[in-house]
C-alpha cells in the first residue's frame, strides 16, 4: 500500500510538471514598438500593426512633431495625430503607453532648458489617458514610468526612462568641424560630454531606476527614446554622456540583471545591436524607427548585427515558451530583420 501511494504521488507530480510546462508554452506576450510619427504624413503602417493583435503598444518618442512653445499648436498636432483612422483603431483595441523624445517634448534636441515642459507634459499625458493622480503628472523631474505586462505565467517589466526633462546641455563640436568633418560622414554635430556632473536622468530618476531593477520580473525591457548601445554617432544617444551609459551597465552587473533587453527609437532607421557584457552575456538592442520618418544613410555602428532598414517600420517583441523574438517589420507587416534569444541565455528569474 505504501508503494502504491508513492506511485500515485509520483504520477501526480509528473502530471503537474507537464501541466506547468504546457501552461508556460501556451503563455505568450506580444508587444509592439514604434517611434517617429509625423502627424502631417500618410500612415498606412497602422493596418499591419492592427493585424498584430498585440498585448501593448509602446510609443518610444517623437510621437508627434510638435517643435513649438505655443501650447495651442502642440495640442492641435496631438489632436491631428490621434484622429488618424488607423491610430483610432489601435487605441480602441490595444493598450498604449508612451515616453517622449525631443520633438514631442517640444523642441529639436531640447533638454532641461525647454521652458514649456510642464505644460507639454500635461498635454501628452492627457492624450495617453494617464490618470490625473498619476505620479507622472506631478513629479518634479519628469514622466518616467514602468509597467508590468503579464500573460499566464510570463511577467514582463517595461521600464521607460525620461531622457529629456533633466538633460544637461549637449557638447557641440562646433560649426566648422561639423561641416567639414562630421556631416560628410553622416555623423551628427555632438561629441561626448565628459563632465561627470552632466546628466540625462537626474539624481531622483537614477534612484527610481535602481529600484526598478530590484523588482521581480521574468523579462525586463528598457524602452529608451534614444539609442543605448551604439558608441557614438554624433547624433543624440546615451553616448552623449558616456558616464551615464556606463553607470547603467554597472547597475546591471551590481544587481546581476541577466534578463533585460533594450528597445529604442529616434534614428529614422532600424537596426539590431549587441554587445558582450563583463559577465560574458550578450546584451541586445532593437531600434524601431520610424513609423513615418526615413533616413537615407544610417550612421556607423560597430555593434550593429546585420543590416539597417530605413523605410517605414515597427518593432515586435514576442515571448513564448523558452524564446524571446525581436523583429522589425515593414509597412506591410513583413519581417525585415529578426533575432531569437533563448530565455535561458537571459537567465530568466
Amino acid at each position: 500500500m505504501k508503494y502504491l501511494t508513492l506511485f500515485y504521488t509520483l504520477v501526480s507530480v509528473l502530471v503537474s510538471t507537464d501541466a506547468f510546462a504546457e501552461a508556460s508554452s501556451a503563455s505568450k506576450v506580444k508587444i509592439l514598438f514604434g517611434s517617429c510619427l509625423h502627424q502631417d504624413k500618410e500612415q498606412p503602417i497602422w493596418h499591419a500593426m492592427n493585424q498584430e493583435q498585440a498585448d501593448l503598444l509602446v510609443l518610444l518618442g517623437d510621437n508627434i512633431y510638435g517643435d513649438t512653445e505655443d501650447m495651442s499648436e502642440l495640442k492641435a498636432k496631438y489632436a491631428k495625430q490621434w484622429s488618424k483612422p488607423g491610430m483610432q483603431t489601435m487605441l480602441a483595441n490595444t493598450p498604449i503607453i508612451g515616453i517622449w523624445d525631443d520633438h514631442d517634448f517640444g523642441e529639436n534636441d531640447a533638454g532641461a532648458e525647454y521652458p514649456q515642459k510642464e505644460a507639454s507634459r500635461q498635454i501628452m499625458l492627457d492624450y495617453f489617458k494617464v490618470p490625473k493622480n498619476s505620479p507622472r503628472r506631478k513629479r518634479a523631474d519628469g514622466i518616467y514610468t514602468s509597467q508590468i505586462v503579464q500573460q499566464g505565467d510570463i511577467k514582463v517589466q517595461l521600464i521607460l526612462p525620461d531622457l529629456r526633462w533633466n538633460r544637461s546641455p549637449l557638447e557641440s563640436v562646433g560649426t566648422i568641424k561639423y561641416m567639414f568633418s562630421k556631416a560628410p560622414n553622416d555623423l551628427g554635430p555632438y561629441e561626448p560630454n565628459q563632465d561627470q556632473s552632466s546628466t540625462m536622468l537626474g539624481h531622483a530618476q537614477w534612484d527610481w531606476l535602481e529600484q526598478q531593477l530590484r523588482e521581480p520580473a521574468d523579462v525586463r525591457i528598457l524602452a529608451s527614446s534614444l539609442q543605448f548601445l551604439p558608441e557614438f554617432t554624433g547624433w543624440e544617444s546615451w553616448a552623449n554622456m558616456p558616464h551615464e551609459r556606463q553607470r547603467f551597465l554597472e547597475l546591471l552587473n551590481t544587481y546581476k540583471i541577466d534578463n533585460l533587453v533594450i528597445v529604442s527609437g529616434d534614428t529614422h532607421w532600424s537596426e539590431l545591436s549587441q554587445i558582450t557584457r563583463k559577465n560574458g552575456q550578450a546584451l541586445w538592442e532593437m531600434t524601431a524607427s520610424g513609423l513615418t520618418e526615413e533616413w537615407k544613410n544610417a550612421s556607423p555602428n560597430k555593434h550593429r548585427v546585420g543590416e539597417t532598414y530605413s523605410k517605414a517600420n515597427y518593432g515586435v517583441i514576442e515571448i513564448q515558451g523558452q524564446q524571446l523574438v525581436m523583429t522589425i517589420k515593414d509597412v506591410a507587416g513583413k519581417e525585415v530583420m529578426t533575432t531569437t534569444i533563448a530565455l535561458e541565455n537571459l537567465s530568466v528569474k
